[in-house]
């Protein structure tokens, strides 16, 4: 039997609108199975979810509109009879047959509308899309989150969570993000903090709760200095998340800050957060209120009124929590540790501290520079190791190179002193923005720069001479090496350990 549709589907743009509604549901059928049978990639979904169903409604759409020019066109030309109204006869063949193309598709473009829309939702709230759609942009952070104690934990959980509101806002961001990725506009490196992050509370706190208690925690960290021999320097500390007994709960320790009971509130003098002139402490139980000024950063109240007031949260402390680029000094430390970089290598410490203190302008331009800073070095100091034992030169230059990649990238100008982690206080300030013995209330109450209200060291030293504390007792923090003298005793360590130092 012969199609028979009416005569305004006789037209040039309807028939290439049909064409390519035709021409992409075909493909986005094929891509389908591919996708399904082989697992697909980042682009591919997109091209499935996204692009081919924007061509899909494209052609559908052109369909009618070739039709209903048709008909205009020939009612000028005086070959219809004016109406008001689209006739539909079902006794007609050609009306019969239209009608039922349009049902039938209709049915058929709504079910595969709704398929294709969950699935679309889906693939855009992935890993895979947040992190490798926008490669070069995004590389920095896919990489730290892969490497990061959230890395099974889906992106859009921390950055848009649960509910529709904030699904619609990260949405809205996106189309932004998209734009300025497009036009190349995106800044580098990115800045933080973001702005428009959702609180804290709503999606860290699915997972980790205040009325959870956090009990102590025993941390061993292993140092090498940058002498001949990468001498090994441990400290073992007891860190005081929470209180010593779990009946006292969160009134104690670190994470006394999140106490249910007690509420933060602080001001930033700057967008990053660094510099925090006033804290108020508030007891939700007695009512009791103490504000903290710093002596040090006077800011007049007419300045103070016009800085936003912060309620503290998880993030003021953990504001890396997945994109954490370490310091040299510290993932150094940690490759020496792991064997990926050999410690028997003589000023192996040194000279990767000498050769990452340099910023280079591509990934490819470090790992040559790596390579041939070292080969060089050993060469020409020690050339009976690079000849005999030039496997262990190549182990470290290895090393080297795969800790630089997931640390380090010159293309976003990302790395560790771009973006400070407040967990501590030896490289960035940390701790020590409100804590430094000169925030202080009218009655001259401090917010203390007592290391020991943190943490108590059980254990430091050389391996082979390890000074070990008593059961109930700590040790005094001893620094190692002795060119440091007593001086670091009245300065916060950021201000000598750069990333950069032993």
């Amino acid at each position: 039997m012969k199609l028979k549709l009416p005569h305004s589907t006789q037209n040039w743009i309807s028939l290439v609108g049909a064409t390519i509604a035709l021409i992409s549901l075909f493909m986005i059928i094929f891509l389908f199975v591919i996708t399904f049978t082989s697992g697909g990639g980042t682009y591919l979904g997109l091209v499935v979810y996204i692009i081919l169903p924007g061509f899909l409604v494209f052609g559908l759409v052109l369909i009618p509109v070739g039709m209903f020019l048709k008909v205009r066109r020939d009612r000028k030309k005086h070959l219809l009879p004016p109406t008001e109204w689209p006739q539909v006869n079902l006794n007609d063949i050609h009306h019969r047959h239209a009608f039922f193309i349009f049902a039938i598709g209709t049915t058929i473009f709504l079910f595969l509308t709704a398929f294709g829309s969950y699935e679309a939702f889906h693939y855009t709230e992935s890993v895979e899309f947040c992190g490798k759609l926008c490669h070069s942009v995004m590389q920095p952070e896919y990489t730290a989150y892969q490497n990061s104690p959230h890395a099974r934990v889906a992106c859009v959980d921390c950055h848009v969570g649960s509910g529709a509101n904030w699904y619609v806002r990260s949405k809205l961001s996106g189309m932004y993000q998209v734009y300025a990725v497009t036009l190349g506009t995106v800044p580098r490196p990115i800045e933080t903090p973001i702005s428009n992050l959702r609180p804290a509370r709503e999606t860290c706190e699915q997972c980790h709760w205040p009325q959870k208690f956090y009990s102590r925690k025993l941390v061993t960290q292993k140092h090498y200095l940058a002498d001949e021999n990468n001498s090994e320097w441990d400290v073992t500390l007891t860190m005081k998340i929470g209180a010593p007994l779990s009946a006292l709960g969160l009134q104690e320790g670190i994470h006394w800050h999140i106490n249910p009971n007690v509420k933060i509130e602080y001001k930033s003098s700057d967008n990053k957060r660094d510099k925090i002139p006033w804290v108020r402490y508030t007891n939700l139980k007695s009512g009791e209120v103490f504000i903290y000024q710093d002596k040090n950063e006077s800011v007049d109240a007419k300045s103070l009124d016009t800085m936003t007031t912060r309620v503290m949260d998880c993030m003021d402390c953990h504001n890396r929590p997945s994109h954490n680029y370490q310091p040299p000094a510290f993932f150094i430390n940690n490759a020496i540790t792991s064997g990926s970089i050999p410690k028997e290598l003589p000023f192996i410490k040194s000279k990767a501290m000498d050769i990452l203190g340099t910023d280079y302008s591509t990934t490819d331009t470090a790992m040559i520079i790596i390579k041939n800073k070292l080969y060089s070095f050993y060469k020409e100091k020690y050339p009976e190791i690079y000849t005999n034992k030039k496997y262990l030169v190549d182990r470290a230059v290895s090393g080297i190179q795969e800790a630089y990649k997931k640390n380090i990238f010159p293309e976003m100008k990302v790395k560790w002193s771009v973006y400070p982690n407040n967990i501590g206080h030896m490289e960035f300030m940390g701790c020590f923005r409100c804590h430094n013995d000169n925030h202080a209330t009218p009655q001259n109450r401090l917010i203390k720069k007592d290391c020991n209200l943190c943490h108590s060291i059980n254990a430091q030293g050389p391996p082979d001479k390890l000074e070990l504390s008593p059961v109930i007792s700590f040790l005094q923090f001893k620094h190692p090496g002795t060119e440091a003298g007593d001086s670091w005793k009245e300065m916060s360590c950021a201000e000598c350990h750069t990333g950069l130092n032993p």
